[in-house]
């Protein structure tokens, strides 16, 4: 029996950077009646707040936990959302990210015409780098790279450069930076320890879960995952595992 449903947020329940619709937050309101419910995304905590929580008005959320920027951080509702923990980059760490990934993206040549907001942007406990800035609308960010194809360049370069670093590529234009082994699958055996749930017990939902994406380390750790296209595919795969568990 599955005890705890793990979701991605950007290109899972929402489109990137884009708040969670009417329906969904009624399917995940639907689901934590019968299991409880973590998301784990590259995103902040502040765009948690404006993507998720904002959208998502409900009585109880003791049932659910939410792990900002990839699982270096965790927070769990006992009163108001509380931090258990975040696991900040020192600053010495923090100017290697930067600079190999600005290297990165020269020596890709990847020189967008237009970028909206900030590229790379220090999450405290992750270094995440948007190519086109934070703030580009979906339509661009969707036509920058479909395929991958110039994240895993980038990915390849930063690999060289900074290999004591967890490199991950997600939403649609981002990659994210975090410590060695301080990811999804880290995230994932905090639920387990915190919520004394066994990861045999949950399922992850996400639409990254290849190798070097963003989800795939939650795959690693051993999660059972179902990989989805977008949103839409997640309410339907939401709708299934409710009929199996109500």
């Amino acid at each position: 029996m599955k005890k705890l449903v793990v979701f991605d947020l950007d290109g899972t329940l929402a489109e990137s950077k884009s708040p969670v619709d009417a329906e969904m937050a009624g399917l995940l309101r639907d689901l934590l009646a019968v299991a409880k419910v973590a998301i784990i995304s590259g995103g902040d905590w502040p765009q948690f707040e404006k993507q998720f929580l904002s959208n998502f008005p409900a009585e109880d959320l003791s049932g659910l936990s939410l792990l900002p920027t990839c699982g270096t951080k965790f927070f769990h509702f006992e009163a108001g959302w509380k931090p258990l923990y975040s696991e900040d980059l020192g600053a010495d760490e923090k100017r290697r990210i930067i600079d190999a990934l600005e290297d990165a993206f020269t020596r890709g040549g990847f020189h967008p015409e237009q970028v909206w907001g900030q590229v790379i942007e220090d999450r405290g406990s992750q270094i995440t780098m948007s190519a086109l800035g934070q703030q580009a609308p979906v339509a661009a960010k969707a036509k920058w790279d479909p395929d991958f194809t110039k994240r895993k360049l980038l990915k390849t370069f930063l690999d060289e450069t900074i290999p004591d670093f967890s490199v991950r590529m997600g939403g649609a234009t981002s990659i994210d930076v975090t410590r060695q082994g301080i990811d999804k699958g880290y995230g994932i055996r905090k639920l387990r320890d915190r919520l004394g749930i066994a990861i045999e017990e949950m399922i992850f939902v996400g639409d990254a879960l290849f190798p070097g994406g963003n989800d795939y380390a939650a795959k690693e750790a051993g999660v059972d995952s179902i990989r989805v296209r977008d949103p839409e595919e997640t309410k339907r795969i939401i709708e299934t595992i409710i009929a199996c568990l109500g």
